[in-house]
């Protein structure tokens, strides 16, 4: 009877009871720890997703932060011996003229350019992702040429960026080749001092060719625009596909970097494939035919 009267009050009771109230009020415990909990560990999850968003961001828009911070790492520090090997190794890959191991250490630190060059080869570097001993060699031979044609190296530099994206082994489908994509079976008198056609996919010889055409096509022309709608092949068309427009641009970014100001090194242009007709028309072009 007593065990009937307990459970009796115990289901009258309902919720009101002490017991029903502590059970409930543990399991309530319970699910509040863990609500609590998990709601800790989404915020701190929240919180290093957006610090990895942030860094992503930063290096894209920064992008040498991360030759910075590669830099700061203990495994990039490298030895005389070592760039003194990748110097060499790169001139006799290019057939450049070897430099003395005396001068690796400088070179690598850009005292052999002057600072508007310094400059111009810290942004073509990060920009196109050019190894700092082939940028440079490149920036060096583009300055030269430019001074013996009388021409504007950055204006060479663009060209170069544009035609080949400085990769000294382009060729195209039409056989322009190297990083002012040159028509060697057309102007094969020009690499006569550079030992023949064969001489186009060197880096100097192709640079040297280049300016000369390029020179001589804004002297036809009349216009560095001119020249540009020329050496694209584009002459006799209405239109160069956007390439003069293509290099100005780039043409304008170097101006500015080498005046010492900031300028984006993560919107590379696209790759440009020039529109060289085999069968070109009578205006003069430099993978046609020569200036006049």
């Amino acid at each position: 009877m007593n065990h009937r009267r307990i459970f009796a009050a115990l289901v009258g009771a309902g919720s009101n009871s002490p017991l029903v109230r502590n059970s409930f009020g543990s399991a309530e415990g319970i699910l509040e720890k863990f609500r609590v909990a998990f709601a800790a560990a989404r915020h701190t999850l929240a919180l290093i997703g957006l610090a990895a968003l942030a860094a992503l961001a930063l290096v894209f828009f920064r992008p040498s932060l991360l030759d910075d911070l590669k830099d700061l790492s203990p495994f990039a520090a490298t030895s005389g011996e070592q760039l003194a090997a990748e110097e060499i190794a790169f001139a006799e890959l290019l057939e450049l003229p070897q430099p003395k191991l005396a001068n690796v250490a400088a070179m690598q630190q850009g005292a052999n350019l002057s600072i508007e060059q310094q400059r111009v080869n810290d942004w073509l570097s990060k920009r196109y992702r050019i190894a700092g001993t082939a940028s440079s060699l490149l920036v060096g031979a583009a300055y030269e040429a430019a001074g013996s044609v009388k021409l504007d190296p950055l204006l060479i530099l663009a060209v170069m960026a544009i035609e080949s994206r400085f990769n000294p082994f382009a060729e195209s489908a039409m056989g322009a080749q190297g990083l002012m994509q040159v028509m060697s079976r057309v102007h094969r008198e020009k690499f006569d001092d550079h030992g023949g056609p064969t001489a186009a996919l060197n880096p100097v010889a192709n640079i040297q060719v280049g300016a000369r055409i390029l020179k001589d096509m804004i002297r036809v022309s009349g216009s560095v625009q001119g020249g540009l709608k020329l050496y694209v092949g584009a002459g006799n068309m209405e239109t160069d596909g956007g390439y003069a427009g293509k290099v100005m641009a780039e043409y304008a970014k170097l101006r500015q970097v080498a005046a010492g100001k900031r300028v984006p090194t993560f919107t590379p242009p696209p790759v440009v494939e020039p529109a060289r007709e085999a069968d070109a028309a009578p205006v003069a072009s430099h993978a046609e035919q020569e200036p006049a």
